[in-house]
Order: C-alpha cells, then structure tokens, then sequence
C-alpha cells in the first residue's frame, strides 16, 4: 500500500487522469461513416482524436443516433455492383456492433431517421420506405414509394408525414397517415432530389437538387413546392440548416464547395470551399460550427458559423459520409 501512494504513483496517476480528460469533449462526441474503410469511428471534436472505432457492413452511407444517445445506426448500403441488406446497430458506449440486422428480401438501405423509438430507412432499390422496432427485432411496417431510387427519409416530428427524396424520378414524397392508412402525395421537384431536410419550425422542406444546381422549398401543410432557390450547385449532395432557421448549407461535391443559403431571402449568401466531393453536412444542436464530411480528401472539415471559414480539418478515416452527433 505505501507503494502506491509514491510520488511517482501519484505523478503517473494524474498524468493518465488528465489523458482520459482531454479524450472527453466538453460539449459531445462527432460520430463519422468511412465508406471505404467500413466502419463507424468516434471523434473528439475538439482535440481530432478518434477514440472508437467499430466496422461495420460494406459500403456505410448514412448514420443516425437514437433519442436517448445510446445507439448508432449505419445503413450498409453496399459496394460498387453488390447491393446490401443490412443495418448496423451499435452501442456507443460499449463501442461494439450489437446487431447486423438483416433487412432482406429489401436491398440497398440508405436514409436513416429515428423517432418514436423506432428506425425509419430507405431500401433504394425496392422503391420502400420501412420502419424497423430495436424491441422486438422486427420491421413493422413498409410503404411502397412506386417512385425510382428512393434515397433519403424525413420523418415530421409528430410522425404524421414522412417525406422521401426520390432521385430518379425528381420527386419527393409525402406519406401521410390518416385514420390507420397511409397515403401518399407525389411532389414534382427539380432534377435528381437528394439531400432534404426540415426547417428548424418543422413548417418547411428543403430539397437540394442533384442535377440542375436549385433547391425546392416545400410547404409541409401543403404538400406544395412554394419556391425553388437556384442554388448554383454542380452536384448538390446534402443540405441542411442551421438550428435558428438563418441559413441552409448545401453541399457541392463537384465543385469542392459549401453553398450557403441565406433562407429567409431564398437566395445565395456565400460560397465556402472545403475541398474535394464534400458530401454529409451536421451541424450540432447548439450551432456555431459545421462539420462537412471531405469524402475526396478523406477529412472532416470543421466551417465556423460566423467567420465561414474552415477552422480544422479532421482525420477520422478514409471515405467519410456520414455523421451523427451525440452529447
């Protein structure tokens, strides 16, 4: 016992204190997709170290955290001509894969949301949105779009309408449900509808076209196209807003930019370049800075939100997409 209250002891012990500390960000933890390395890393985001890594299934796209923060979820879309089936189910944590779940005979899974305690996904390839419950280890409902490469879904907070992007088809859904049934309202965008996303007040849908460089905004009560913004974009790939409503960011992945909307105006504000195919855009919840994933330059750049310049960029992998954020 005399041992261990040696100086040296007492050195090392807060020496080890302090590292553990500095590995614990102050205001949340980055988690990031890696396409090519198949896996799901954890960030520090302040210090750029990655404390965790878990793989996961080929070829991960998109990443979504349940309400309480204790599980990730990573659609395993699959590589080059080999379609995926399954969902990585991860306890944060415990940095482990709990489950690999089996979506098949649905291909293809893409676009994640989380709400009512229950997983909300994309199977692009059927043309399906579906919705999977962790309690039971069951999907328990499907909705078939009819529409071609359904890729992204948007669930409204009450969960009475869940709005999908639909790439080939240049449209965007609105499932609705109404006394037991679903029912479905087709949307006609721009060309190649990708990244969406909803307005802080939960009034409005922004849809960032893929291939003719506007974005789409979308009365939610509605159900209309209330004014598209030329955006200028090469190849839009995610947009998202920041948590007061003032701006939309859209991520350019051919020409290396960020274009920032100013949205009340429904006009450009800034262009930021990031580097080479940026692709997943998050902004914490409490705002201030952007993180864009650099799937090129295998980075995740950190945009501040008030200079718009980049700050930092981070290695967390090789192919980042995409990022969730958990406190």
């Amino acid at each position: 016992m005399a041992a261990m209250n040696s100086p040296l002891c007492l050195v090392a012990a807060i020496v080890a204190s302090t590292i553990v500390a500095a590995e614990q960000p102050a205001g949340g933890r980055l988690l990031v997709l890696n396409k090519e390395d198949a896996a799901f890393v954890i960030v520090n985001p302040d210090s750029g170290a990655v404390v965790g890594k878990v793989a996961v299934g080929q070829g991960p796209h998109e990443l979504v955290v349940s309400t309480d923060g204790k599980y990730a979820f990573a659609s395993n879309y699959g590589s080059g001509p080999a379609p995926g089936h399954t969902i990585s189910m991860i306890d944060i944590g415990a940095q482990k894969e709990l489950r690999r779940i089996d979506v098949a005979p649905l291909s293809r899974p893409h676009g994640l949301a989380f709400a009512g305690g229950k997983l909300y996904f994309t199977a692009e390839a059927d043309k399906k949105i579906a919705r999977y419950d962790p309690a039971s280890d069951k999907i328990d409902w499907q909705f078939e779009t009819g529409q071609n490469a359904t890729h992204m879904v948007l669930p409204t907070r009450d969960l009475r309408t869940i709005f999908t992007s639909n790439i080939a088809s240049d449209s965007v859904s609105a499932i609705s449900q109404s006394g037991g049934s679903w029912t479905q309202t087709v949307i006609p965008v721009g060309k190649g509808p990708e990244g969406i996303d909803l307005s802080p007040d939960g009034r409005e849908v922004w849809s960032a076209h893929s291939r003719d460089g506007a974005v789409s905004v979308i009365d939610v009560a509605t159900k209309k196209v209330t004014r598209t913004i030329d955006a200028g974009t090469k190849r839009s790939n995610r947009i998202k807003l920041t948590p007061d409503g003032r701006y939309a960011l859209v991520s350019d992945s051919e020409s290396g930019d960020i274009v920032v909307l100013d949205a009340p105006a429904r006009k450009v504000f800034k262009r930021v370049p990031v580097g080479k195919s940026p692709e997943g855009v998050l902004i914490p919840p409490g705002g201030g800075r952007a993180f864009i994933a650099v799937n090129g330059d295998n980075v995740v750049a950190i945009v501040d939100l008030k200079t718009w310049a980049v700050t930092r960029k981070l290695q967390t992998g090789t192919g980042p997409d995409g990022m969730a954020w958990v406190q």
